[in-house]
């Protein structure tokens, strides 16, 4: 092979990479029946009530090449459950989530961080009760896979946080009760083809 044809197979390879596209982003879509945000919350210093959402929906976009991506979750607020009808219901009344004014909570996460080729935090912003703020997510596990019932690429994490609920206006009980919260987030979403 001459110096002339090395150099144009080189120069043509190169020509025909930059033409095609880069490692997008993947899509994904959030499993509502795999993904339960849960939360711990204080009980005048007695014991942890433990709460979460059952009905959950949100998009992810994750480019693993380029570290970078995106989530969007929105939580139904009237799904939440303590695992006991009065304490469910008043949470839902307006002393707490106020479900009838406030139908969902929203995260928006803009910025996904890596180390390495793990994703492990979510900067973005949280709205509950009408007020955003923001909130960065902990990425304790994560985990793509080829599902083998589903055929498609499922990608699931265990993510979690901490806040103080009055931030967001959340005022029920304090100083009886703390203030801080803790989030926890089970996340299976599936691949878009």
């Amino acid at each position: 092979m001459t110096r002339n044809t090395s150099l144009n197979t080189l120069l043509a390879s190169v020509l025909l990479a930059s033409a095609m596209p880069a490692f997008a982003a993947s899509n994904y879509t959030i499993d509502p029946s795999h993904t339960h945000p849960s939360f711990e919350a204080d009980h005048m210093g007695l014991s942890t009530w433990r709460g979460l959402f059952t009905k959950t929906s949100g998009t992810v976009a994750l480019d693993r090449a380029a570290k970078t991506g995106s989530i969007d979750i929105v939580i139904d607020a009237n799904s939440i459950d303590f695992g006991m009808a009065k304490m469910t219901q008043h949470a839902k009344s307006s002393d707490m989530f106020n479900v009838e004014k406030f139908p969902t909570i929203v995260y928006k996460g803009s910025a996904i961080k890596f180390d390495g080729d793990k994703p492990v935090a979510i900067d973005g912003e949280m709205t509950m009760l009408g007020v955003t703020r923001p909130l960065t997510l902990t990425i304790n596990k994560f985990k793509c896979i080829q599902h083998p019932m589903l055929k498609r690429e499922v990608c699931g994490a265990d993510a979690s946080a901490e806040f103080k609920r009055t931030d967001f206006g959340l005022n029920f009980g304090v100083p009886m009760f703390s203030p801080e919260v803790k989030l926890a987030i089970q996340v299976e979403a599936i691949k878009v083809d």
